[in-house]
């Protein structure tokens, strides 16, 4: 059984805007630009905390532990999938990424990884707002990176 239906182009641009939004935030270590592609009250899984609820907990326990000591994050947008509801107003995104982790002495290792991101508006046309992420590092990559950069 088939049950999903073709993504329409600009709601799967919409959503590749999303992530490429949150990579810019990301490389800038740019909280406040990033706010406003979550809702207040998002849920989230992190490697640092389990569990989540709320954008402020997500970027105090989760974002701050994680941006600043990476680098080069970004998102193969064309690789980016999407599932969008038939109203067009909720949406699941999801992409691999890269970026530069760095072990405690320095040196640099590569950092991949993956995101599934719920995503929801108001209106059709209007911007895709994160109600749900969750980030995770492929198998064997540490989760931990020691960079100073933010």
């Amino acid at each position: 059984m088939k049950l999903l239906q073709p993504v329409d182009p600009a709601d799967l641009a919409a959503i590749k805007k999303w992530f490429e939004t949150l990579a810019v935030c990301c490389r800038a270590v740019d909280y406040e630009a990033a706010r406003p592609i979550f809702a207040d009250d998002m849920i989230a899984f992190g490697t640092f905390t389990d569990f989540m609820i709320g954008r402020d907990l997500a970027e105090h326990k989760q974002w701050r532990n994680v941006w600043g000591t990476i680098r080069n994050f970004r998102y193969d947008l064309d690789k980016v999938e999407a599932i969008v509801s038939g109203d067009r107003l909720m949406a699941a995104g999801m992409g691999i990424w890269q970026s530069d982790g760095f072990h405690p002495n320095g040196d640099r290792f590569d950092r991949p990884g993956r995101t599934t991101v719920t995503l929801a508006r108001s209106c059709v046309g209007d911007p895709f707002v994160a109600t749900h992420t969750h980030m995770s590092l492929f198998r064997g990559t540490p989760d931990q990176s020691f960079g100073k950069f933010g």
